[in-house]
């Protein structure tokens, strides 16, 4: 603790919060001392919030203390918002409840919620988010509010500064406001008659000088986040109006944001897109200019060097806007598109223009344009900083002021830099890796940083800062692009919100000329596989742990951070990273799944379960204690499962003989000292027997994964059949001819070793099955079933001489046509395991439970169950938490059965969600008979 004042206010929140909310460990400290963007800063505590009631108890004790406070919900920020050297509250996975309104024109939000989820759900009424930062995945609503964050489509006209109707907020001092209900503001009104008075003021003051309304309207006709938001006073007359908007980019620095209510926008259901390729830059400059008379909805440009980074082979050396048009209906998008290419006429393209409406082919062009971030990202120097700086320019300078932007680039050294953005509102990113490890590195980004402010707002009055946030890295030029007299009006604001100085302090106001230049992130190299990545948070989303242990990002700070801490060397580093490390054991590595998840969502498609495998190698090497087991394991498999087999019988006749609440009860008591946890869900044991063959001119080699060969269906199963049994009877229903491999029960894929992180033994557990399967389906000649989905998986990544189905891809592709289906009424849940996911078979999933049942369910917000092999008994809390959204869901929906293909995840899921889950094999074969010969 800095000092006493941080030890008397702990005391005092942890009479009201629960220590597991709240953070002074040195490793979770570090771990949320950092955001996307490029500074780091400590914290000195960190609270998850829950409620509007904590947030107001927490702002009423740091305003006693004058301690500083920082807010955050994802952490994707770019410029420094969203972190804190005292006291940072996050508001995250706790906030996440919205209301829609009866004709889905509105929707309030709390602001832990993801801008892509609120799509998700205005989808299907034809609505939609208006605002669209890049990170729309992973961002949460209040960041995106906070920094009025835009992207591609919501230009000025639909950002959240036009979209919000109301906001409940939490001022400095813990008062709560709710602009949108009638009460509320009474009760204001009667308790700060003197704030609405000077909001007043400031209001007419503002409007009273001409010239400066005039000044303010400008500014925001293009896109601009420098500073506060001084556009409500000029739009808007009631005080309640303009303090609601006075949230919108104001980074925390006035209030807590803890609810908005925000309109929603329509959802053109017609759309197309075409890649337009210039030879010169400045002409395709004059271009977007044309077209932003027209119909178009968004024109984004890349630069050669965009392109260059992301392969793109039309042409090198050109240019492309990247350009879309929304509508209706196919008519009226057509005529746009006409309209659009008369438009294009007088100018010259470099290839011929042609417009898609097809998503398969549209959908490349967007690929493109979402992928210069990342490749510029990944292909950076490792140890060096990617820095996204965003402009915008008034659209008619465009030509010009793109020409001075990359001259200037080229000027000062970075010639790897690349330009695009959104040119159709003459916003621009650029990007360029930057070190900051000397101190000439740092006074050339100095001159860069002063150059672009010369550039932007000497020769064309434009906005520093575009949509990114005004941040740290901003804050020393708000006066310098507004002047002192709007400067002194944000200035009162900030003082009439926050008297105290207390709210995110060093961001937008900064009396440090040069404190852009300090508290630099650093970046060193700790694990090739997540080198590369520059902690933007876009995995997050995907991983099952974040708000939990850790999340996969703060598992890559922590690294980097152990391995800087090791090249010091210093007694004081050292101690520190040996605290890191013991407390590293839980929260980074027992609890990370390892299932790689986080790589779908991350730009660079890198995987943390990559690095945890490493680092449990690194604690087996060769030699040690649990090396030597896992390969006396391997090399006698077939008796270590057959020693597993009477353990899950005599849990089974115990179950039997004591039923489900008590045998619950023995497991939690024995996992308390330290056994794998027992639950209802567990299953009896599977023994071998021969099953009958029949000869058939159709064949599959059939591999049952080792933990189907080892389990039964569990006591409450719905069908006692065991899975084997089950699936040869399908396979046999539908006319193959099942084969199995020889030495079955000696064959394993190698995933109980891998997760391990014993790769060697892994590998060779592999082969051994590869090798079999080869003689098996007669040289690749016959299609090969595994009936687990992650063992397919990893089958699959290692295995080239076979070719290798899970079961939902089997059956949807060689027996659909060979049974007919009766669909149920019954409704039924479908759970898509993570390895589903990432060979894209999760829709065809649910399109082979469509087949089944008229109502299939797939439970929003579920991801990775989190059972991740056997880590669903040995730390069955990361299950609980990763499935804590589904039993509601499934209640709701009156569920009474679930399926997927994964014979652990089914496990954790009927734990977590009171119904059986089972193999979709079983829905198939109950739904099925054998389709009449012709």
């Amino acid at each position: 603790m800095k000092d006493s004042k941080y030890s008397a206010y702990l005391k005092e929140v942890e009479r009201f919060i629960p220590k597991d909310r709240i953070y002074t460990d040195e490793l979770r400290r570090l771990a949320w001392g950092t955001d996307a963007g490029f500074y780091r800063l400590i914290p000195q505590i960190v609270i998850r919030s829950k409620n509007e009631e904590e947030v107001a108890r927490l702002l009423t004790l740091a305003d006693r203390y004058a301690l500083p406070v920082t807010f955050r919900a994802a952490g994707t920020s770019l410029s420094g918002q969203s972190i804190s050297d005292s006291i940072l509250i996050v508001a995250g996975k706790n906030w996440e409840h919205y209301t829609l309104s009866d004709d889905h024109s509105q929707i309030t939000l709390q602001p832990g919620i993801i801008g892509a989820r609120v799509n998700e759900i205005l989808k299907p009424y034809g609505r939609k988010f208006a605002p669209d930062p890049a990170s729309v995945k992973s961002a949460m609503v209040g960041g995106i509010v906070m920094n009025n964050a835009s992207g591609m489509n919501c230009g000025t006209h639909a950002n959240s500064d036009k979209e919000l109707i109301s906001a409940k907020i939490v001022l400095a001092d813990g008062t709560r406001l709710d602009t949108g209900d009638a009460a509320s503001r009474q009760a204001f009104e009667q308790s700060h008659a003197p704030f609405l008075k000077h909001i007043a003021e400031l209001r007419d003051d503002i409007r009273a000088d001409q010239a400066l309304s005039d000044r303010i309207r400008k500014k925001y006709a293009i896109k601009n986040v420098t500073g506060l938001n001084l556009l409500p006073f000029v739009v808007y007359d009631d005080p309640f109006d303009i303090i609601a908007h006075l949230m919108v980019g104001s980074e925390g620095t006035l209030a807590f944001l803890s609810e908005v209510t925000m309109k929603t926008e329509h959802d053109y259901p017609c759309s197309a897109s075409a890649m337009l390729y210039f030879n010169d830059i400045k002409e395709a400059c004059h271009t977007v200019v044309a077209m932003k008379q027209g119909p178009v909805f968004s024109a984004e440009m890349l630069d050669k060097k965009s392109l260059a980074s992301v392969g793109d082979t039309t042409g090198e050396g050109l240019t492309a806007v990247l350009t879309e048009t929304k509508a209706d209906t196919p008519e009226e998008l057509q005529a746009h598109i006409e309209a659009i290419k008369k438009i294009l006429a007088p100018f010259q393209t470099a290839t011929p223009i042609h417009f898609t409406d097809k998503p398969e082919e549209y959908s490349r062009y967007w690929a493109i344009r979402s992928g210069i971030f990342p490749s510029v990202g990944g292909t950076r120097q490792l140890g060096t900083t990617v820095l996204i700086e965003d402009v915008a320019f008034p659209i008619d300078d465009l030509p010009e002021a793109t020409s001075d932007l990359q001259a200037l680039l080229e000027r000062n050294g970075y010639s790897d830099a690349c330009i695009y953005g959104h040119a159709l509102e003459g916003n621009y990113h650029f990007i360029i890796s930057q070190s900051f490890d000397s101190p000439e590195q740092v006074a050339r980004y100095e001159k860069l940083m002063d150059e672009v402010k010369t550039l932007v707002v000497d020769k064309y009055d434009g906005s520093l800062k575009a949509e990114h946030g005004t941040g740290r890295n901003m804050a020393p030029f708000v006066r310098y692009e507004w002047g002192d007299k709007a400067f002194a009006f944000m200035k009162a604001v900030k003082e009439l919100f926050d008297p105290k100085g207390l709210l995110n302090p060093g961001v937008i106001f900064n009396d440090d000329p040069r404190c852009h230049l300090k508290h630099f992130k650093p970046m060193p190299l700790t694990n090739p596989h997540v080198d590369r990545c520059i902690e933007c948070g876009f995995c997050e989303v995907n991983c099952l742990t974040c708000g939990f242990s850790l999340s996969s990002r703060q598992r890559i700070v922590i690294r980097r951070e152990i391995s800087r801490l090791s090249r010091l060397a210093t007694p004081e580093s050292l101690a520190l990273m040996h605290t890191l490390l013991k407390q590293y054991k839980y929260l980074g590595n027992a609890t990370c799944a390892g299932d790689g998840l986080c790589s779908m969502s991350c730009p660079m498609g890198i995987s943390v379960g990559d690095l945890t495998h490493d680092l449990r190698q690194e604690n087996l090497p060769a030699g040690s204690l649990g090396y030597k087991t896992g390969d006396w394991v391997a090399r006698h498999f077939a008796g270590t499962k057959s020693s597993i087999r009477p353990v899950l019988y005599l849990a089974y006749t115990a179950h039997t003989l004591l039923g489900d609440k008590a045998m619950s009860a023995v497991g939690r008591s024995l996992h308390r000292l330290g056994f794998p946890l027992w639950t209802p869900a567990m299953p009896k044991p599977y023994y071998p027997h021969a099953i009958p063959q029949h000869e058939e001119a159709l064949k599959v080699v059939y591999f049952p994964s080792c933990i189907n060969q080892t389990m039964g269906p569990a006591k409450n199963s719905p069908d006692p059949t065991p899975l084997i049994d089950k699936t040869v009877a399908l396979l046999q229903k539908a006319g193959y001819e099942v084969i199995f491999p020889k030495n079955m029960k000696n064959l394993c894929c190698g995933t109980i070793w891998e997760s391990k992180g014993m790769m060697d033994i892994a590998d060779r557990k592999s082969a051994e099955l590869e090798d079999a399967l080869y003689e098996a389906s007669q040289q690749g000649r016959y299609p090969v079933l595994c009936d687990q989905s992650p063992c397919l998986h990893r089958m699959r990544e290692v295995m080239t001489q076979v070719k290798l189905y899970e079961p939902v891809e089997f059956i949807y592709t060689f027996l659909r046509d060979k049974l007919q289906f009766h669909p149920i009424d019954d409704p039924v849940a479908v759970h898509i395991t993570c390895s589903m996911r990432k060979m894209n078979l999760g829709q065809m999933l649910v399109d082979l439970a469509s087949l089944c049942s008229r109502h299939v369910v797939v439970p929003e917000e579920v991801g990775c169950c989190g059972f991740a092999g056997d880590r669903g008994f040995t730390h069955p809390e990361v299950n609980a938490y990763a499935l804590r959204k589904l039993r509601p869901q499934l209640e709701k929906a009156g569920v009474k059965t679930g399926y997927s293909n994964s014979r652990t995840c089914e496990i954790g899921l009927a734990t977590n969600s009171g119904v059986p889950y089972l193999s979709i094999v079983y829905l198939v074969d109950q739904c099925t008979t054998p389709k009449p010969k012709a």
